[in-house]
């Protein structure tokens, strides 16, 4: 069924902004989405009255809805969604959109993702994740993600031969990319492999550079026409293909990989290049074992050659390798946005905003998103292509 996937000619994508990333912020999730709102139409030009389509994705925006912020913002649309997909929302939400903007359901579409952080908002969200968790998980002990990511970790350590300095090797790159990243919360901090390596322990082999830390911000793109696009004399970006997996490999007794598998050699024959001819990579990073799982299901490397791999391929922006999380990912600039941060990064490398950390000749991109964990594996695979478009 994936091949008979219709393309998405005429579909633009502008405007890739982000609201600095906090620690922890007095603010409601609504005043970054607002936000970042703001400097949308402010990028792009477009008035506040001719947008006519919004998709939200959040998971501190409770009690407060996206319907409430059409009238919190001073909104009149006609095409609205939430998608909370977790960290495949970005790639979701830029989907739907561009659907809407084929079918003529809607113009102008921001895309927004938004949170907050502060003391409890993390531990709110873990503590009733879902009925599987609360009935299943927690009464025998579990308390969060990070124990199904250490024995993920640990599966994939004891079936491949990995080591905690495979690992490291992501983290270590994804730091130095963050280092010329003015948005990244650890961007003035460096990162050794010694430093990772003795780092306490979280959990297994889980220790905290391994860790995402949850914070409060915002990114945000506009979905559009070309057409409209050009009008606007703004720099856009096509989408040459995209897909989306759910509940991928269910029978394996625990996450082996996730559903790119499933979809990548369509989307690459829709996109007309494979993997040889991406520019930059944006993997979602909460935990690095979830990386190496995409650089082997997107077809970078083979199965089980990922830790090979990370030794051998230069990961930073301005190496000679893959240029990968080019701002530094999750793992040094925070996690906010549900998987927003990577099609916005993604899009500001192509569309050549990304300043100190630019990749050089960067034209074509590829993002992809994980998320859902449903305290056993991720539940959401996607992936989308995205190109520069020609003026």
């Amino acid at each position: 069924m994936s091949s008979a996937i219709r393309d998405y000619g005429g579909v633009a994508v502008i405007a890739p902004v982000t609201v600095p990333y906090e620690r922890t912020s007095e603010y409601a999730a609504d005043w970054f989405i607002g936000s970042a709102l703001r400097k949308l139409l402010d990028q792009s030009g477009i008035g506040k009255q001719a947008l006519d389509g919004l998709s939200i994705s959040s998971f501190t925006l409770s009690p407060d809805s996206p319907v409430s912020l059409v009238e919190n913002f001073g909104l009149r649309l006609r095409w609205l969604e939430q998608v909370n997909l977790g960290g495949a929302s970005g790639v979701v939400a830029l989907r739907k959109a561009a659907r809407a903007i084929q079918s003529g359901d809607a113009e102008i579409v921001a895309c927004i993702g938004g949170d907050t952080a502060n003391a409890q908002s993390f531990a709110n969200l873990v503590s009733d994740f879902s009925h599987f968790s609360n009935s299943a998980v927690y009464p025998y002990g579990a308390a969060g993600p990070n124990a199904p990511f250490s024995l993920i970790t640990q599966h994939y350590m004891d079936v491949h031969g990995a080591t905690r300095a495979d690992f490291g090797q992501i983290a270590v790159s994804q730091r130095y990319n963050a280092n010329h990243y003015p948005g990244a919360l650890f961007g003035s901090k460096t990162l050794t492999l010694n430093e990772y390596l003795t780092a306490r322990q979280i959990a297994g082999p889980l220790h905290l550079y391994d860790c995402v830390m949850p914070c409060a911000g915002a990114d945000a793109y506009i979905v559009t026409s070309v057409e409209r696009a050009r009008a606007l004399g703004l720099p856009f970006a096509e989408i040459l293909s995209a897909d989306e997996s759910y509940n991928s490999f269910a029978e394996d007794a625990i996450q082996i990989t996730g559903g790119w598998w499933q979809f990548r050699d369509a989307m690459y024959d829709r996109a007309g290049i494979g993997p040889e001819g991406i520019d930059c990579l944006q993997t979602y990073d909460d935990y690095p074992v979830i990386v190496m799982h995409q650089l082997e299901g997107l077809g970078f490397c083979p199965a089980g050659e990922a830790a090979r791999w990370v030794n051998s391929t230069a990961l930073t922006f301005d190496g000679d390798g893959l240029p990968h999380n080019t701002n530094g990912g999750q793992l040094s600039v925070g996690q906010a946005g549900c998987g927003f941060l990577g099609v916005v990064e993604t899009l500001k490398q192509i569309l050549q905003f990304s300043g100190a950390n630019q990749v050089v000749g960067a034209t074509t991109g590829l993002v992809s998103g994980y998320g859902m964990v449903n305290y056993d594996r991720g539940l959401c695979s996607t992936a989308a292509i995205l190109r520069r478009g020609v003026q």
